[in-house]
């Protein structure tokens, strides 16, 4: 296949797609960076008892 015929094949696939509207985009963001912080949380949270117990241990 050419390079011609693969750009064709490729904008009639992306014609197909189904985008977000820009709505659902902001929504998923904030979703996303909310989890994110949520983990990093859970993640710091983790490692301030593992390091405590670890200072009682030794």
């Amino acid at each position: 296949m050419d390079l011609g015929g693969y750009l064709k094949e490729t904008r009639l696939e992306l014609k197909q797609v189904n985008w977000p509207t820009r709505s659902q985009t902001v929504n998923f963001t904030i979703l996303v960076i909310g989890f994110s912080f949520l983990v990093a949380a859970l993640l710091g949270a983790f490692d301030f008892i593992f390091v405590s117990l670890l200072e009682l241990a030794i």
